[in-house]
């Protein structure tokens, strides 16, 4: 049986709501999530204009996530990884089931 790793290992359901791991590429062009699911990180790819200083890759990261799950900016969270392209987001006020589809609908069984 074969021990690949699937989009959904990046995705986790908390008390507080439901945990993204990402990894984030600052300097893009534009914001593109996702952009792909890393197996050997086990974490969403993605993109932000945003540089990695003054705050806003981070911004950028927060901002895109929530028009991308139809949430208010509020509602998403950084939770670690602030200083690090490696990132664990929480989103508040959706659930497990809507992010699962949401992002499958994306990815296409990545």
């Amino acid at each position: 049986m074969s021990m690949v790793s699937s989009w959904k290992d990046a995705v986790t359901s908390s008390q507080e709501g439901v945990l993204l791991r990402l990894h984030v590429v600052p300097g893009s062009t534009k914001a593109v999530f996702p952009a792909g699911y890393n197996e050997w990180r086990h974490c969403f790819e993605m993109k932000v204009a945003g540089e990695a200083k003054e705050n806003k890759a981070n911004t950028d990261v927060v901002e895109t996530i929530a028009a991308y799950f139809h949430l208010a900016s509020k509602d998403v969270r950084i939770v670690n990884g602030e200083k690090s392209r490696e990132k664990t987001v929480l989103l508040a006020n959706i659930l497990l089931d809507r992010v699962l589809k949401r992002l499958e609908e994306s990815l296409h069984g990545c």
